[in-house]
């Protein structure tokens, strides 16, 4: 999800990591060049784009034409191949005049048609100033040295404010000693780069801003630059521009009016320009138990593991933080600040009134007093989480307490609130620059959701880890305790209350199972459905989605003399809505985008609820009564259906006809590693199915019986194997081929798994097997599931787009993590078999493969033998985990 603007604290831009990464580059080599080269050498004369790049002695007195040697200072001037020494009249200074910085390739514009074109610093953008004087609702920069200076309700001190001059910061120093406050701890939460101008005496803070938007601030920087060293860089470009325009440089203060702009200021040397450390840090020489700290903040969401880890570092440098403390001090103060001191400001506080609380308890506010405005959250996720966490309810009180304590300019709560209220409010969708309104506000709600949640996780580690000193990280919790990720992972679940009436309301259509499942096995003729197949010598069986028909041959087949099963498992793997109307099957697609699935997030154990949907939509189709538009394989049509089921209702009509019969539906995530509560309940359906029969047969199906269908049935070998004997595994085959060690699955990240598992090479051996002894039923697919790794991630090279190119990336890395979780599973069944399994998957994989580091392993997935895993966010959980898609689906029913 991209970010959006964050009303009250800045706004939103995009800088693209790549262009400013050689923007900065560029500017880090300018700075060698013409470091040597004094204030007090002439101004060059303007230009656009130079590309004089020669190195001859001719080239090096043309390039000197443009030099003004002011006063005519200039004695003799003597060239070189490095660069033009210059000797002055009184033989006192002498030095090189670089080429460099005319021949850099800086750009050039201007705001509109009526103003001066000018340098644009990183080649793009204007310099703005940061704050604007409508921005400081609480009047405070003149009595407090900052706009929105403020303290928390309640005895902690703790205090928030916008962005200061120097000059104001100062002030705000002084203010807080006045008050009584030894110890700050000040921590910047700016992830922009700042710096400041001098102006009248003080140091004034501009910012860069964009032409599209000069309302609007950089943000998601590149990651390996740090704001720090593009302050430094910005500073450089703008001390060479001084030197190309008569040492001044253009800026703008109204950016309302444009009235006077823009304003030029006088850049003589770097001492004319501060970068934010400068200003925050020199005063600090003289208050010693004064520290800052800088701690980018997203405008939206929730911050990456890595700032809370930061933050918590913090936490472990300042004794007087520690639980340990001295109580006869004073807690130190903690100040926080943004741009205009709302938003990132707010969740500073948020943090920050954590920590005291558990340092010293809870403020003496009255909770009631404070609360009494808030909006109630009442959504699935969190309700799942609190009842997951130790103490949870405990745990979200306190964040309430903490979030109500530092609400005097934003509540958090509320913005949540209030952004699913706009939601709701929308009626028709509709198209703004190209984009739905309905998405905006959905990406809006679900990210100041996610920054709430965020913060009862946060106070869940501090419950955990303070009291221990912190021997994990945030990063390193999460990753043993990676259920947070899949619940956070289904956050929109909106689609559970998406209504029956989308079809007949023309707003979805059907689309039929022909046209969604090519029968490349081509069994549809005598099965009557497409792709089935048996795995060698095993009662396992898998096809795609059959209707009332082809499940009737199927049972006969498999009931028949030759076969002989009487008892049958048979196990839906699909994750849609899937009905049978007059025979054929269908599923809900958009119009639009009729081969994208349209999953329902369920939590277990509410799988019934897609039975339930399911009902629904099948009532009100016949309700109807009217001719609706389908989707077949030949073409559009018109059908009105006179008959219409549900699964569900197919599989008890044929268990009335076999007894022996039964039906579970344990949906799967296409494409993806099987959830850890999927292996459970797969499992278990298979021990209580072989407890009554040790003969059962099983079946499986999702849509087309292929990706979904097919991990399924290799789970369900290793499981067979496991109770009834592994066949003989023959040595592997020496071969010479392209890519034979990765078609192998021999990644790095793979055998990294593969030697923290005991007898790990055997136990992926056995995965191996498996895997080629399913696939060897559907060789006309070409697909394995082992295979497809590196023919997927081999793809990216030739993708035709940067969107397609990601969605490749991230398709290998989900076939890649699939692959990982079958040996996984497979480690599992070996360890836990001496106790029967009675230990699930996910209990083993939480409590034992997590303090083995699996799950930190799976949280830097990728394929380092070729690229920076790092590189892409989708090797993390929290990323990968999320839902994805091709096409975006429009919203339909409402968050919960």
């Amino acid at each position: 999800m991209s970010a959006a603007p964050l009303l009250g604290d800045g706004a939103v831009t995009d800088c693209p990591d790549r262009c400013l990464r050689e923007r900065v580059a560029s500017s880090v080599q300018i700075m060698g060049t013409s470091a040597s080269a004094t204030s007090q050498a002439a101004p060059f004369a303007p230009t656009h784009q130079a590309d004089h790049q020669g190195n001859s002695m001719a080239e090096h007195r043309r390039s000197l034409q443009s030099v003004n040697i002011r006063n005519s200072k200039a004695k003799s001037i003597i060239t070189n191949k490095v660069a033009p020494v210059v000797i002055t009249n009184n033989c006192r200074e002498e030095f090189q005049i670089h080429d460099k910085i005319q021949s850099a390739n800086y750009s050039m514009g201007r705001i509109s048609d009526l103003l001066p074109e000018h340098y644009l610093v990183l080649g793009e953008f204007f310099m703005v100033q940061d704050v604007y004087n409508r921005a400081d609702v609480l009047n405070t920069t003149k009595s407090h040295g900052a706009p929105n200076f403020r303290k928390v309700k309640g005895n902690y001190p703790l205090f928030g404010m916008g962005q200061p001059s120097l000059s104001g910061f100062k002030q705000v120093l002084q203010r807080l000693q006045i008050d009584g406050c030894e110890e700050v701890i000040f921590i910047c939460l700016r992830e922009e780069p700042v710096v400041f101008f001098r102006s009248d005496g003080d140091f004034i803070p501009y910012t860069p801003r964009g032409r599209e938007n000069l309302h609007e601030n950089l943000h998601d920087l590149d990651r390996e630059l740090s704001a720090e060293q593009i302050e430094l860089s910005i500073r450089k470009e703008l001390c060479d521009f001084a030197k190309l325009s008569e040492n001044m440089f253009y800026v703008y203060n109204d950016i309302e009016h444009f009235k006077d702009e823009p304003q030029q200021v006088q850049i003589l040397s770097e001492e004319d320009i501060h970068v934010t450390e400068e200003v925050y840090k020199r005063p600090l020489f003289c208050q010693p138990l004064q520290r800052y700290y800088r701690l980018p903040l997203p405008m939206e969401g929730a911050p990456l593991e890595e700032t809370f880890d930061a933050f918590v570092n913090i936490l472990r440098e300042t004794p007087n933080l520690s639980l340990m403390r001295d109580s006869s001090r004073p807690l130190p103060a903690l100040l926080f600040s943004c741009q205009v001191g709302v938003g990132r400001t707010n969740l500073g506080l948020i943090l920050g009134a954590l920590v005291f609380h558990h340092l010293q308890g809870a403020s003496k506010s009255p909770r009631q007093e404070i609360q009494k405005s808030e909006h109630k959250l009442d959504f699935q996720v969190i309700q799942l989480l609190i009842s997951r966490l130790t103490k949870g309810q405990q745990v979200l009180d306190e964040v309430d307490d903490a979030v109500a304590m530092c609400s005097e300019m934003h509540n958090i709560k509320n913005a949540v609130y209030e952004n699913k209220l706009k939601l709701e409010g929308i009626g028709e969708d509709y198209q703004i620059q190209g984009s739905s309104t309905k998405g905006y506000f959905l990406q809006r709600t679900l990210q100041s959701l996610e920054r709430y949640v965020y913060l009862i996780v946060f106070n869940a580690y501090l419950h955990d880890q303070y009291p221990q000193a912190f021997p994990q990280s945030f990063s390193q919790w999460l990753c043993m305790n990676a259920w947070i990720y899949r619940l956070l992972a289904s956050m929109d679940s909106s689609e559970l209350s998406a209504p029956a009436s989308l079809i007949t309301d023309g707003i979805r259509v059907l689309v039929s199972s022909d046209f969604l499942a090519t029968d490349l096995l081509s069994t549809a003729k005598e099965m009557k459905v497409a792709n089935f197949r048996r795995v060698s010598k095993m009662a396992l069986y898998g096809m795609a989605q059959p209707n009332s028909e082809a499940l009737a041959v199927v049972m006969s087949y498999l009931t028949d003399q030759r076969r002989g099963h009487s008892t049958i498992l048979w196990l839906n793997l699909q994750e849609e809505l899937v009905l049978e109307a007059n025979g054929q099957m269908f599923t809900p697609r958009e119009t639009g985008c009729v081969e994208q699935p349209i999953p329902v997030c369920v939590h277990y154990p509410q799988q019934l609820q897609l039975q339930e949907m399911e009902l629904a939509l099948k009532q009100d189709i016949l309700r109807c009564e009217k001719w609706l538009e389908v989707i077949t394989e030949q073409d559009k049509q018109m059908r009105m259906f006179k008959s219409c089921h549900t699964i569900e209702e197919l599989f008890v009509h044929q268990k009335s006809i076999y007894p022996g019969l039964s039906y579970q539906r344990i949906p799967l995530t296409d494409c993806c590693a099987p959830k850890e509560e999927v292996f459970d309940r797969l499992l278990e359906a298979m021990k209580s199915s072989l407890a009554e029969d040790p003969n059962c047969a099983f079946i499986f199906n999702c849509h087309n019986g292929k990706a979904r269908t097919t991990a399924a049935m290799v789970i369900a070998t290793l499981t067979l194997w496991h109770i009834n004997g592994f066949p003989e595994c023959e040595e592997d085959e020496i071969v010479s081929v392209p890519d034979a060690k990765y078609t192998k699955g021999e990644f790095e990240v793979v055998m990294q798994v593969v030697r923290v598992l005991p007898d790990g090479h055997r136990v992926k051996r056995e995965v191996d097997v498996a895997l080629d002894v399913v696939s060897e039923t559907m060789t006309p697919m070409h697909y394995h599931l082992r295979e497809i790794i590196i023919s997927t991630y081999r793809q990216i090279k030739m993708a035709k787009s940067e969107a397609d190119a990601q969605w490749l990336r991230l398709r290998s890395l989900q076939y890649l993590e699939r692959y990982i979780y079958l040996i996984l599973f497979n480690c599992y069944l070996h360890l836990e078999k001496k106790d029967s399994w009675r230990r699930s998957f996910s209990q083993w994989m939480y409590q034992v493969a997590a303090r083995a580091g699996v799950y930190a392993i799976l949280n830097h997935l990728g394929f380092s033998e070729f690229e920076n895993p790092d590189d892409s966010p989708m090797a993390r959980l929290r990323f990968r985990w999320l839902p994805h898609s091709v096409q975006s689906i429009p919203m339909r029913g409402q968050l919960i």
